[in-house]
């Protein structure tokens, strides 16, 4: 019967999906490319004309086969794409997006130029202002097309400069992609979301025609508007800006204090740590030490020398002075728990010695410190040190030695 046969037809179809998935999650990219040549086949007999259409599917599952298969071409995939845009209006922008993006990945830039300049110029009734958000995306990534271009061309002027040469066609095209580049890419950034990369390209033709007055508003407008997504890197590209601009240490370091509520982990902290160090203000010091304590909690700085280095230093000094050793001993009570096994093993000392002797000089005083002479960081790589008669490792030893009082104190 005819309700039979639509409901086989509905199973076979889900089975096929069904295949189809399990050979993606495997990565058999020849068996789906396969299966779903049979699920397009059984479309063209569905006359269900089902409320939700295949079509994007289609698009997704084959724009990911065609990406992996080992027998693609881009020719091919070019191909595909083309047809994928036929098939609903609702998609063709972001179709033509993810084309854009593919000839991108394949060093295509005039034919990925050429396939925004055509999306573009596209226009379907009402579908052009339901789809107001993809047209602007489009038409800032032609924005940072323009801006490669102008890139080039900056390079090229640029070392005709160097050779004593002054090119004025070079000069005038160059001065035709920034304005070009500048529209679309100051466009994109007035809407709230995370815009990276069309920020720094901006920013970078702003600087170099000289508007920083300009640059600096788009930057703290990216880093400090509320309507804009939490994003760290717009904290390091302010930081980044100023630091160009030979700005005070107050303005360096107010920049840094938002990126370090974000991330502690970040890589900036070290600058930040170094900054804090030098103040003369008591607030900013102990807040350097919070910073470097807070960034060695994550194990990818755990071999990080400059950082242990910022740390031993601070701690030696405090030691040497007696003053403030409360500051030591309210960072050390919610990490002595943990960070002797993280930190200071037996075997990290033996792996650390082996691989770094600056790195574990300097982690070995601090262990020395925090964990007084009997800790087995310390007691090995102090050992190892005077076996090799280095002197800056006795030195180390009486230094604790000394010291180990202090130890007593921190521990409470």
């Amino acid at each position: 019967s005819s309700h039979e046969h639509k409901l086989n037809f509905r199973k076979s179809k889900e089975a096929c999906l069904s295949y189809i998935q399990d050979a993606l999650l495997q990565k058999q990219w020849k068996r789906a490319a396969e299966f779903l040549t049979c699920y397009v086949e059984s479309l063209e007999k569905d006359y269900s004309r089902e409320h939700i259409g295949p079509s994007e599917m289609i698009w997704r599952v084959g724009t990911e086969i065609l990406w992996h298969h080992p027998q693609s071409s881009m020719k091919e995939f070019n191909c595909f794409m083309e047809q994928m845009k036929t098939l609903g209006v609702k998609r063709y922008l972001k179709v033509c997006l993810e084309h854009v993006f593919h000839l991108l990945c394949n060093g295509q830039i005039d034919e990925a130029y050429q396939n925004l300049s055509l999306a573009e110029s596209w226009r379907f009734g009402e579908q052009t202002a339901i789809q107001d958000k993809e047209m602007k995306l489009i038409e800032a990534y032609r924005g940072l097309l323009d801006y490669y271009s102008w890139s080039k061309q900056k390079n090229i002027l640029l070392e005709n400069s160097e050779d004593g040469f002054s090119d004025l066609a070079v000069e005038q095209e160059m001065h035709g992609y920034f304005r070009k580049a500048a529209v679309n890419l100051k466009e994109i950034i007035k809407i709230p979301g995370v815009w990276d990369v069309f920020v720094k390209c901006y920013v970078d033709l702003l600087e170099f025609y000289g508007d920083h007055n300009e640059a600096r508003q788009v930057l703290n407008e990216y880093a400090y508007n509320s309507k804009f997504p939490a994003n760290p890197n717009a904290h390091v590209y302010l930081y980044q800006f100023l630091k160009r601009q030979g700005e005070s240490k107050k303005s360096l370091i107010s920049a840094l204090k938002i990126l370090h509520d974000i991330v502690p982990s970040h890589e900036l902290m070290i600058d930040f740590n170094t900054m804090l160090q030098k103040s003369k203000k008591r607030k900013k010091r102990r807040l350097g030490l919070e910073v470097i304590f807070a960034a060695l909690d994550y194990a990818g700085w755990k071999e990080n020398a400059k950082a242990w280095s910022c740390l031993a230093r601070q701690v030696k000094q405090i030691v040497i002075s007696e003053k403030h050793l409360d500051w030591i001993k309210q960072e050390w009570n919610s990490r002595k728990d943990w960070w002797p096994a993280f930190h200071f093993s037996r075997y990290l000392a033996k792996r650390n010695w082996q691989e770094n002797k600056s790195l574990s000089y300097e982690k070995a005083l601090v262990a020395g410190i925090l964990l007084g002479k009997g800790c087995k960081y310390f007691k090995y790589v102090s050992r190892q040190g005077c076996k090799a008669q280095l002197k800056r490792f006795r030195m180390l030893k009486r230094f604790v030695n000394r010291h180990n009082p202090v130890y007593l104190r921190i521990s409470g």
